[in-house]
């Protein structure tokens, strides 16, 4: 039985989504990029999917960007069903299956050398054969181009992933950002600046997802209105920025799901900046309410008025562990053995989080921005 599919029982003090409804007029998901680490982020929104708890904003970068399509391009009913339907199809080798790939395999107590020895081959089988419905080498391959160009220039083609995009997501849902408001990163080939794809300034196609996650030299930049784009992550693999300086003045719930596991101690500049920044907004939105009603008109106020925020913030950070088995290449290891265990592992993480209802308070006006880590608040 595949035990990402089933049920499974849910945390005794989960909070109601009416509950975190009012307590927040935003709810964001915030999905890095990764690779073959995004089933994780699958598993998480499968937690968030079972507490009723549906973000109104979804932003995401290169696997995220892809997650976030089949999130927001399907009925809430439907989306953890096209999620493995997604993941699926892109962890099969496109000739033949891989040795043990069944789930009766999954949690069988291999030998840490022998997981290891079947995560290698499924990266060099990744590597030289592609993955169904996502991408295949180049024949010949790019050091011998016959017609070079930005489409081409590269060691697989992505044309498979185009075909899977358009047969699972629903492209008219995404651009109704009354539903869900939808952000993707990538980077512009030719000035090398970072750019947002927002439903809220114009429709998104599949190659806006596919731009997101177009990573050099694998994967080819893809062409979006006479310009070239590359993977987001190649300047900003984390899109929450987007979310935290465009979002309106909004009390914020913030689920942000990354893939990469840090080592030592997190940097803490990006987030103690964001903190002291909304606590500046919301001292000054706190004094203007003390200017008088008569002196409110005057240019000063205005400029103040444009600065402050009183918006609260609460940032819930889930981040991928790594497995023992794991090496250098699990970002583009697709078995779909390791596929299962991340998405059962990204499913416990958020179901522990939601296991702590006081972590979803609302935070205070004296301290508006609090962070939780799951693995620092345990």
């Amino acid at each position: 039985m595949d035990t990402t599919k089933s049920k499974s029982h849910k945390p005794a003090e989960q909070p109601s989504p009416k509950s975190v409804r009012e307590r927040y007029q935003l709810t964001a998901l915030v999905l890095q990029g990764g690779g073959a680490l995004g089933a994780y982020q699958a598993g998480v929104y499968q937690a968030l999917d079972e507490a009723g708890l549906q973000p109104d904003w979804i932003a995401g970068i290169s696997i995220g960007a892809l997650n976030a399509a089949i999130i927001a391009g399907n009925a809430p009913q439907h989306r953890v069903e096209r999620l493995h339907e997604f993941w699926d199809t892109i962890c099969r080798p496109p000739f033949f299956p891989a040795p043990f790939a069944s789930p009766l395999f999954d949690n069988l107590s291999w030998p840490v050398q022998m997981q290891n020895s079947f995560s290698g081959l499924a990266a060099w089988r990744a590597m030289t054969e592609g993955q169904a419905g996502f991408f295949y080498p180049r024949i010949p391959p790019p050091l011998f181009p016959l017609k070079a160009g930005p489409t081409t220039a590269s060691y697989y083609d992505t044309a498979p992933l185009r075909s899977t995009l358009e047969r699972l997501v629903d492209f008219d849902r995404i651009n109704d950002a009354r539903a869900m408001r939808v952000s993707v990163g990538a980077v512009n080939v030719r000035t090398g600046n970072f750019a947002y794809f927002d439903n809220t300034q114009g429709p998104l196609r599949a190659e806006h997802f596919m731009a997101s996650g177009a990573l050099p030299p694998g994967f080819p930049a893809v062409e979006i209105d006479g310009e070239f784009y590359w993977d987001g992550g190649m300047v900003s693999n984390t899109p929450l920025y987007k979310v935290l300086a465009e979002r309106p003045c909004h009390d914020a719930l913030i689920f942000q799901v990354d893939l990469w596991s840090a080592v030592g101690e997190l940097p803490h500049d990006f987030t103690e900046y964001m903190r002291l920044n909304q606590e500046n907004q919301r001292l000054l939105h706190d004094l203007m309410a003390l200017v008088p009603e008569d002196r409110r008109g005057e240019l000063a106020y205005r400029r103040a008025e444009a600065r402050a925020s009183g918006a609260l913030t609460n940032l819930i950070h889930l981040i991928y562990r790594n497995k023992p088995y794991e090496g250098h290449y699990k970002d583009y290891e697709f078995s779909a053995n390791s596929m299962r265990e991340h998405w059962r592992s990204g499913l416990a993480d958020m179901q522990h989080t939601l296991g702590h209802p006081q972590w979803l308070n609302a935070p205070s006006p004296e301290h508006p921005f609090v962070t939780h880590d799951l693995h620092r608040n345990d």
